[in-house]
């Protein structure tokens, strides 16, 4: 007899990753993070909607991305630290949308 319901099978490239350095694995994860964050500002215009402030000096430095999506009712919160903030500020599409004013240290 079979369950009811249905079940989603795990991405099958992900599910191997258990077998992985953990620093690889660790990286490919702040790369998803990072290209989701990509995304949403993208298609969400960025502007007004983006804010990020320094919210931790020492011993590193770490900073809270806010972007609001109103439409949709959400706002995602992300802390970044500094070198995955540079990178996700790379991308040219992303820093012509990031005005002076969201970021606030």
């Amino acid at each position: 007899m079979t369950p009811r319901g249905g079940y989603k099978i795990a991405s099958r490239n992900r599910s191997f990753e258990a077998f992985l350095d953990p620093t690889l694995r660790s990286e490919r994860r702040v790369q998803r993070i990072l290209s989701s964050l990509r995304n949403e500002i993208v298609e969400g215009g960025g502007g007004d909607r983006l804010r990020i402030r320094r919210v931790l000096k020492d011993p590193r430095e770490i900073y809270r991305l806010e972007l609001d999506v109103p439409e949709l009712g959400y706002q995602r919160t992300t802390l970044l630290d500094r070198q995955a903030l540079e990178r996700l500020l790379e991308a040219e599409e992303v820093r012509a949308l990031v005005r002076p004013t969201a970021l606030h240290r």
